[in-house]
């Protein structure tokens, strides 16, 4: 059916992402000697603890799917949760940006706020997200001022995304550990 040709290329095609996956982990985490117990048993359990490792039994269990998407980024799930009453407008993970549509609450209905989150980094820290919150406020229908407003809301809005973050990736630690049983030897 295939030519053998055809079949090596297909075998390659299906390797490749795991040997460039393998090559940039070895290149992005040298990692520290100090820091590694030189025994190779322990290094293996402080590993599973931590969650950095795989288990084979554990990805052959019938219903272990486990799909990482932007749901996995706890930046992004914290930043979503702190504007889920907002009606969303772009939601872009590869490029970093969540802009919701123009909301406004029935108290008054001449003012709506759009906000912007874009992020930086993955990593959970005060610099990693750039929100930016606009004001619009309309005397009509037809005539609008639309101004940024950096006060308060902007600042309190980032630090419950941090903090909100920062309790998602706890509990994806708790989560992820799994105490290291290491296999008995027969002798």
């Amino acid at each position: 059916m295939f030519s053998e040709k055809t079949l090596k290329l297909l075998t390659f095609i299906c390797i490749l992402p795991f040997l460039l996956n393998s090559c940039a982990d070895l290149i992005a985490n040298r990692g520290d000697a100090r820091k590694s117990p030189p025994n190779p048993e322990l290094r293996v359990k402080k590993n599973m603890e931590e969650g950095r490792g795989f288990r084979l039994m554990d990805v052959m269990k019938p219903g272990s799917t486990n799909y990482e998407f932007a749901s996995s980024n706890v930046l992004w799930r914290a930043s979503l949760d702190a504007i889920d009453f907002m009606p969303l407008n772009s939601v872009n993970y590869s490029g970093g940006i969540i802009i919701s549509d123009w909301y406004s609450n029935d108290q008054d209905s001449n003012e709506s706020v759009k906000i912007s989150i874009r992020f930086l980094t993955n990593e959970i820290r005060s610099d990693a997200l750039d929100i930016k919150v606009f004001r619009k406020v309309c005397i009509t229908s037809n005539k609008c001022k639309i101004s940024e407003n950096s006060g308060q809301l902007t600042k309190e809005l980032k630090s419950k995304i941090l903090k909100t973050a920062k309790i998602y990736e706890q509990q994806n630690k708790d989560k992820n550990f799994k105490p290291y049983d290491p296999p008995k030897l027969d002798n």
